[in-house]
Order: C-alpha cells, then sequence, then structure tokens
C-alpha cells in the first residue's frame, strides 16, 4: 500500500479569500485555512514585509 501523493504547492481557487494563496499553503502542508490566516493577518500588526510577500506568492505560486 502506498502513501496518497501530497498536494502540489498551488492557490486554491476554490477556497480563496482574496488570492488563494494561504488556502493554497493550507492545503499543501495539511494545516488549518482559517489559522493560517488567523496567524498571517496578526503577523501584519507585527513590522517587516509580511504584505509584500504575500504580493510576491500570489504571482509566484500558480493557482490550480
Amino acid at each position: 500500500m502506498t502513501a496518497p501523493a501530497p498536494y502540489r504547492l498551488r492557490r486554491d481557487t476554490q477556497h480563496k479569500v482574496i488570492a488563494g494563496v494561504c488556502a493554497g499553503i493550507a492545503r499543501r502542508y495539511g494545516i488549518s485555512r482559517g489559522g493560517l490566516r488567523l496567524a498571517f493577518v496578526i503577523s501584519c500588526v507585527l513590522p517587516g514585509p509580511q504584505f509584500i510577500a504575500y504580493l510576491l506568492l500570489w504571482l509566484l505560486i500558480p493557482a490550480d
């Protein structure tokens, strides 16, 4: 019996809120979409390039 193939990293267009980046990352790594979105929103309060990183991921990760 073989293990199921892991999902490739792709933006999830069915469960997206803005661009599907968080949903795609959550699906790839098997974590909660809501939890990852909440962590991203909280991280935007902290100093750093989180918003720019999101925009870059939006451009670089292909849609499913």
